[in-house]
Parts: C-alpha cells; structure tokens; sequence
C-alpha cells in the first residue's frame, strides 16, 4: 500500500504494529545500552560448520504495521497453521542440531562479494540475540564476510546523521518509538528496492522464492507503490493476557462476552484480593488499540471500522463505536483498574500484573520476553481474545495479528546486497525456529515453528491464530494519519482516567477526523474491504 506523511512533515510513528491496525504500534523503547559486535568470520568449508550459541532476548517493545487485506490475512493464518515440506540442508549447525545442505542456486543468489556488513538495529522485547545469531549464520554461509551487528534504541536520533551524510548502515531494524518514519525515507529516495531480495531463492526451503516462504500479507505495510521498501520480520499476536495456574485455582471461566468480563470483574473486585484489569497507563495504544478496536469490530463489524478508516462523517457516532466506547469505560467508571495504573509505564504495569496485583492485561505476544527475568515460575502467562458480543455482527473468533518490526535497506549503504542478504538468512527457517525458541515470538515465515519448542504463551497465541480460520481485524487510520494517532493516544488516556466522558470521546474525534478529512494538503486513503 502506498503511503506519504501529512504534509511531508516527518511521522514519529509512535505505533507501528499493530496486530490489528494493519498497522501495529511500535511501544517505548526499554533495554541495554547500545552495544556494537563484530561477529567473528568463521574458517569452515561451505557445507558444515559449528553452531551458533543460543542466548536469551532482552527487555522493551514491540509492535505492529499498516493494512493486510482480509483475504491476505486469511491465508497468512492458515499458512502459518500448515506444516511445509521437509527443511532443505544448509551450511551451518545451529544450536538445536545440525541444518542440513543448502541447495546450489540458494547459496548467494544475491551475488554476494567478500567484505563487511554494518548492521544497526533495534534492541528492543526482542532484545539482539537473534540479531547475532543470524550474524552468525550469515558468516558460516558466507566464510569471506565479517557481519557487524550493532544494538540501539534511539533509531531516528542515532542514524538520521548517517543518512544526511551519505553513509548509512547496510541494513536497520527502523523499530521502536524513536524509529524513523518510512515514508520520508521513501519519499527521498533512501532506500533499496527490495524485490530482488523477494525474487531470489529461500535458504532453506528448496525450489522456493524467498517472497513464497513469507506469510501472504505480512509484508503489506512496508510496500509503497508497489514495491517493497522494508521487510517485517515479527508477526504480532495481541490480546487479553492472563495467569492460567493463577485463573484456574480461583475458578474463574474465561468470558465469552464483554457482558461476561465486566461481571467477573465485578467478582474479583468483591473478593478484595486483586484488582481485574491493569494496562500499560502511560502508552494508551494498548487500550485502543488491543481492546477498543476489537469490541468496534465485535459490535459493528469490518464496515464500522472501515467507516472509521475512510474518515466517515458520520463514524463516530455509530451505534457500534458508542456501544464499544462505553462499555471501555466501564472498566475505569466501576473501579476495576488497579489504582495508579494511569502513571506506570508498560514494564511498570507489567511487572504489577506478574506480582499478582491484577488479573488482566492487555498485550502482544512479545510479553513474554520482555517480562521474562521477572516472570514467577509457573506463572503461565496465557493470551485470549478480547470478549465480543452475543447479538455483535464480528466473528467472535476474529485475531489482533499482523505482521511487523520492520527491517530496511538504505540505498546508500556500502553493501547494500549485503543488507539484503542478511535479511534472507534471518528469515530462514533455521532462524526463526531459534526465534520462536528463545525469543517466544514468531517470525512470518512458513514452517518457522516446526520442532520449535514453545512456551504456554506461544501455544497460546498461536492457538489464537488457527481458531481464527483467517479473520483478522484491520484500523488503519491511525497510521495513515499522525494527527489523528496524537488524538486518539491523549483522548484514550482521558477517558481511561474519567477525565473525558464516552461521549465527549466520540465528539472530539470526529471533529478530529473532520479536520483530516477537510485538509487538502493531507493525502488521503481508502478502504474498500
């Protein structure tokens, strides 16, 4: 999908996952300082050589990506389900066994010379031990050439001085809430057309593309008239996330409406031992977009949504959005909210809720990795979808994923099918299984989680995925318009705090919406599906 910033202003995509915006929110970024490895060049022969060390993932965020159609993300999540051919051999062991031989056009199809790749990228949930482990794989395909992997959180801050002056890194992951904007990077010509990557041969999936071994879809918000401009890397499953041991011993039955949650919270704040909900207070996208989207779409369906999307005159005073908007409320206006919430950050909340202090929370599938060193034993976080309607028009099995975390290649880079190629190697499918492993996430690729050994939560989410049969849940028009993200984040907070009644909320974004809509020098967009 095509997309430029609202008047060529510079777009501070605070959110950029977006499990079901289309366009996923990429959250504040926590983690180490940056730190710089240069991988060292493995000697082995091209065939076999020894394995990579496996090292867990960091702490801080994650995120999501702009539009996948229904029919792409109904394919996306069937082909994620299915199992794929057997795995091709290749030239490196990893940590969980040998891979076996890469086949001869997949060996370096991108034309490859010796040298060294300058790769700078986004510590954030996912922390940088895939980052360098893909280094590593890369240099054992590739013996003549030395891969340097450097850790940030300051995206934007860090590397826009190298792009001013020409000299950017081979390769980014251009994540976290201080990433740069794509679209300017687009729209000034700073990045590599990535079609010959997506045209050259997969790793480790014999006879295939390295495009057929990617969920359909999932690369949609990073592709701009036509071509594709960045690669997404994650693929994002959100939802309501819970302690099932913790759930099961109090003998409470997960809702199936929002009629179901609202009384079970009215239960556990009788009983005086927790409070039911807390959220990430300070970043406000969790509420609007992991929960409020989805009971819109389980109250109104896909056509209230796109009506919201389109910049509807009338969008915010649908029936559907006044039920959803109230019904949230509802959560603050009864007292279910664990006191102080509204001033935590996203660990700050987190780290409440594994300390027993709430029940429930609201977050995508990187929870996991990003809480794990302060995670209880047998804790077993569990994610489940968010409680619809019993007379609602959505399918109440409907999923909040997409794909994201958005690597890219600068145009002026020194190597930049060296940017390329790393890209190939990480989404291989020796790769992603250590992805899933050790950093309880799931990258888009076919087969990625065979033999993989998962976590509760993993099996959990994924399970999420295969109920779903295809349906997901799609509001794009935060991403397509920044003016209104600002809006929705500070109105959200407002009212999730009773600073601003469910209808004063409707009122002030439409007139919001209205002024987008009015302003001719904002490019616009529309959905149709």
């Amino acid at each position: 999908m095509s997309t430029e910033d609202e008047k060529g202003v510079s777009r501070r995509k605070f959110l950029k996952f977006a499990a079901i915006t289309g366009g996923a929110a990429v959250l504040v970024a926590c983690g180490s300082s940056p730190t710089t490895t240069t991988s060292a060049t493995s000697s082995a022969a091209t065939g076999a050589t020894s394995g990579a060390a496996t090292t867990a993932a960091d702490t801080a965020t994650m995120a999501a990506t702009m539009a996948a159609t229904t029919a792409d993300t109904a394919t996306m999540a069937a082909t994620m389900a299915a199992t794929t051919a057997a795995t091709a051999t290749a030239a490196s062991t990893s940590a969980s066994g040998s891979m076996p031989q890469v086949a001869a056009e997949a060996m370096n199809p991108l034309g490859l010379q010796a040298g060294t790749v300058d790769g700078v990228f986004f510590a954030g949930g996912f922390g940088d031990d895939y980052i360098k482990y893909a280094a590593k794989l890369m240099q054992q395909l590739h013996p003549d050439t030395t891969v340097k992997t450097q850790s940030i959180q300051k995206v934007q801050e860090q590397l826009q001085p190298r792009f001013v002056a020409g000299s950017p890194p081979d390769v980014i992951d251009d994540s976290g809430a201080g990433l740069i904007a794509i679209t300017d990077l687009v729209r000034d010509g700073q990045l590599m057309d990535l079609t010959p990557l997506l045209q050259a041969a997969a790793l480790d999936t014999p006879g295939k593309k390295f495009q057929d071994t990617l969920f359909p879809g999932s690369q949609d918000s990073a592709t701009f008239d036509g071509k594709p401009y960045g690669i997404n890397i994650s693929y994002t499953i959100s939802g309501i996330w819970y302690s099932k041991p913790a759930f099961d011993k109090a003998g409470y039955t997960y809702p199936k409406t929002w009629d179901e949650m609202l009384k079970l919270c009215e239960q556990i704040k009788k009983e005086g031992k927790q409070s039911p909900w807390t959220y990430q207070g300070k970043y406000p996208y969790y509420i609007y977009g992991i929960v409020w989207n989805m009971l819109v779409y389980q109250a109104g369906g896909n056509d209230v949504l796109m009506k919201l999307d389109n910049l509807d005159p009338s969008a915010w005073s649908d029936p559907a959005v006044k039920r959803a908007t109230e019904d949230l409320y509802q959560l603050w206006d009864k007292g279910y909210i664990l006191p102080g919430t509204a001033g935590l950050t996203h660990t700050e909340s987190q780290t409440e809720w594994l300390k027993g202090h709430a029940v429930f929370i609201p977050c995508g599938n990187w929870l996991e990795n990003e809480m794990k060193t302060l995670t209880p034993p047998d804790f077993n976080m569990t994610v489940s979808n968010v409680p619809g309607y019993a007379d609602g028009k959505g399918d109440a099995n409907a999923v909040n994923a997409s794909g994201g975390e958005t690597y890219i290649v600068p145009a002026k880079g020194k190597n930049p099918k060296g940017g390329m190629e790393y890209i190939r190697v990480l989404l291989s499918k020796d790769s992603s299984k250590y992805f899933a492993e050790n950093v309880r996430a799931i990258m888009p690729v076919v087969g990625g989680t065979e033999g993989a050994k998962l976590s509760e939560g993993m099996k959990s989410a994924v399970q999420l995925v295969t109920d779903s049969k295809g349906v997901s849940v799609l509001m794009n028009f935060p991403n397509w318009y920044s003016t209104l993200q600002k809006e929705l984040e500070t109105h959200t907070g407002e009212l999730m705090t009773g600073k601003l009644k469910p209808a004063d909320f409707m009122t002030t974004m439409q007139k919001a919406a209205d002024t987008v809509a009015k302003d001719p020098d904002i490019k616009k967009f529309k959905r149709t599906k």
